[in-house]
C-alpha cells in the first residue's frame, strides 16, 4: 500500500497525537537504545529522542520515511519490514504505535521484535483491538458486496487473549494489557468516513475500477456517518489494545 505522508500529517494527526500517551508506558531514558517500529512521519520518534535516548525509526513506507527525514533531520530513520528487520546490537526497548494491526504475519513480527531486544528489554505497543472500526468495516463490506465486489479485510484486530498468546509464544512475559474504547474524532463531520478510507482503506478498492472508487467511498460514507455522529461531531469507533511486555 502506498502512503500519502502529507495527507497523513494534515488530516490524520490523531494517530500520533493519541500515541503520545503511550510514551508514558515507555518511559524512555537518556542513553537507552530504542526502536520506534512503524514510525510513520516520525513525530513520536522525535519525542523519544528528546529524552536523550538513541532512537531509530523504522517504517515499511518509503514516503513516510522521506517525510520523517525531512521534518526531523537529526533523528535516524530507515525503511524496514517489521517481519524481517534486524539490528546490529540488541536494543533496550521497542515502541510501536498504531502499526501492528497492519501486520498479518503476527508470529514473524513477534519473533523479530523478540530477537531485537536485549534480555530484560521491553516492548510497548498499541494497536487496533477486537472490533476496531467495526461500523466502518460493516458499511464497506455491505457496499462492496452490493456492487458485486469482494470484501477482503487486511487488518489484524486481535482480542486480549489472542495477542498476549502471540507474544508469550514468542518468549515475552506480558506485564500489562489494557483494552479500551477510544472514539476518535474525524476532521470532516460530513464526509469523514470517506476521507478516512482514502487514507487507510485504499487497499480494499484495488480491484474496483478507478472511475467507480469515489462513488463506492461516498456510498459507504453516507451509510455509516449517521451511526457515528454524536452532537454534530463524527467519531470513528476505535477499540485499542495496549501492551507492555518484557523479553525473558
Amino acid at each position: 500500500m502506498s502512503w500519502n505522508a502529507d495527507l497523513y500529517k494534515n488530516q490524520h494527526a490523531f494517530v500520533f497525537q493519541y500515541g503520545e500517551s503511550l510514551l508514558e508506558w515507555l518511559q524512555p531514558k537518556a542513553g537507552e537504545q530504542i526502536i520506534d517500529l512503524g514510525c510513520g512521519t516520525g513525530e513520536l520518534t522525535a519525542k523519544i529522542a528528546e529524552s536523550g535516548a538513541s532512537v531509530v525509526g523504522l517504517d515499511a513506507s518509503a514516503n513516510m520515511i522521506a517525510s520523517a527525514k525531512d521534518h526531523y533531520p537529526n533523528v535516524h530513520f530507515e525503511v524496514a519490514d517489521i517481519t524481517k528487520f534486524t539490528v546490529e546490537q540488541p536494543v533496550d526497548a521497542i515502541f510501536s504505535n498504531a502499526t501492528l494491526h497492519w501486520v498479518k504475519k503476527k508470529k514473524k513480527a513477534a519473533a523479530r521484535m523478540y530477537a531485537a531486544l536485549k534480555p530484560g528489554g521491553r516492548l510497548v505497543l498499541e494497536m487496533g483491538g477486537k472490533d476496531n472500526i467495526a461500523s466502518i468495516l460493516a458499511g464497506l463490506k455491505k457496499v462492496l458486496t452490493k456492487h458485486g465486489y469482494t470484501y477482503e479485510p487486511y487488518w489484524y484486530f486481535p482480542s486480549v487473549a489472542e495477542y498476549t498468546k502471540v507474544l508469550e509464544n514468542a518468549g515475552f512475559r506480558v506485564n500489562r494489557v489494557v483494552y479500551f474504547d477510544r472514539p476518535t474524532q474525524l476532521s470532516d463531520a460530513q464526509n469523514g468516513v470517506a476521507v478516512w478510507l482514502r487514507m487507510f482503506g485504499a487497499g480494499f478498492l484495488t480491484h474496483v475500477p478507478e472511475d467507480e472508487r469515489e462513488k463506492i467511498l461516498q456510498e459507504v460514507n453516507d451509510l455509516v456517518v449517521p451511526h457515528l455522529l454524536k452532537d454534530g461531531v463524527l467519531y470513528a469507533d476505535y477499540h485499542r489494545l495496549r501492551v507492555e511486555a518484557v523479553k525473558l
